[in-house]
């Protein structure tokens, strides 16, 4: 059996620019090489503090952590950033780090909206991020492009710093018709939930790239504690349906939050100091199908979580 493949998510709503990629090199120097962050404009709720911008915590991790495989945990590149200048940012990073992907999304109104633009319904945000990938690829040719779209214009676009070969594309979705979509225009599929039926309509839709999930962790030695970080942290985690891609702003959140009680916001997330209960929420991930998983230790202790993880947790996987 091959060894399970365990990476660091590096929250971008958490900690600010300098803090990421002080974690991110903890995080290699504890033996980890798969290290993802999110990109968000917003953080979910205020607590949380933060939002910098990606592209540039990412330039610093490449020369922080310089074998590392680098990725976002997703980009939305169809509404707040045109695909033409993500694909830029993406190629760049891709010549800087040891090796990168580009996790992308359909977005959250929460971050898309803050230029005026209209939030689609579903369905249009999925044919948005279709296009959005057609015009990426072809730009990642070193071609030039032009391009005229149902969404998308690109005129004589050309990127000259453009790697031998492109990023691959991790195409999260929730559902099984965004299962459809990544498995038809992308390179793998991210997911957040061990929910072995998308992976299933993934691999069914003719996904054969790997399949790559973001799970939550609070690792410490105090459990109960452990659990009031979470809740004060990440009670939007305790929202149900479509509101994490519907509210507007942090503070709708934390209106809507104020109904989410400690157990609900935990759920099955794994806290406290026991290396079994962390082992056997990764394996929930690796049963449904996962490939690799990218553990986000919530809160401000992260290096002692990178040498639990190491020394206690993975061995046992």
């Amino acid at each position: 059996m091959s060894t399970p493949r365990v990476g660091i998510f590096l929250s971008a709503e958490e900690h600010g620019p300098k803090d990421l990629v002080r974690h991110g090199a903890a995080a290699h120097e504890h033996g980890f090489t798969d290290i993802s962050v999110s990109d968000h404009y917003h953080p979910w709720v205020g607590e949380q503090g933060n939002s910098p911008f990606v592209w540039n915590v990412l330039g610093g991790l490449a020369t922080a952590a310089p074998d590392a495989r680098l990725g976002t945990g997703v980009t939305c590149p169809t509404i707040r950033i045109h695909p033409a200048v993500i694909a830029q940012a993406a190629a760049t990073t891709t010549l800087m780090a040891g090796s990168f992907f580009l996790g992308v999304g359909s977005g959250e109104n929460l971050n898309e909206h803050v230029l005026g633009d209209h939030w689609p319904p579903t369905a249009v945000r999925l044919e948005m991020l279709e296009e959005a990938v057609e015009v990426m690829r072809a730009l990642w040719t070193g071609d030039e492009v032009t391009h005229v779209g149902t969404h998308y214009r690109v005129e004589n676009a050309r990127i000259f710093s453009c790697p031998d070969e492109p990023p691959p594309v991790i195409v999260s979705a929730f559902g099984p018709k965004a299962a459809e979509v990544a498995a038809r225009i992308g390179d793998g599929l991210a997911t957040t939930s061990p929910d072995a039926d998308v992976i299933s309509a993934y691999r069914d839709a003719g996904g054969t790239g790997p399949v790559i999930a973001f799970p939550k962790a609070c690792w410490g030695p105090d459990e109960k504690e452990c659990r009031k970080l979470v809740h004060r942290l990440w009670p939007n985690t305790g929202l149900p349906g479509e509101l994490a891609q519907e509210l507007r702003t942090p503070a709708h959140f934390e209106q809507a939050s104020e109904l989410v009680d400690e157990e609900t916001a935990v759920g099955s997330l794994p806290c406290g100091p026991d290396p079994e209960v962390h082992a056997a929420s990764l394996r929930t991930f690796f049963d449904a199908g996962a490939d690799e998983v990218h553990v986000h230790q919530v809160g401000s202790d992260q290096s002692d979580m990178y040498r639990a993880y190491r020394d206690e947790v993975l061995p046992r996987l």
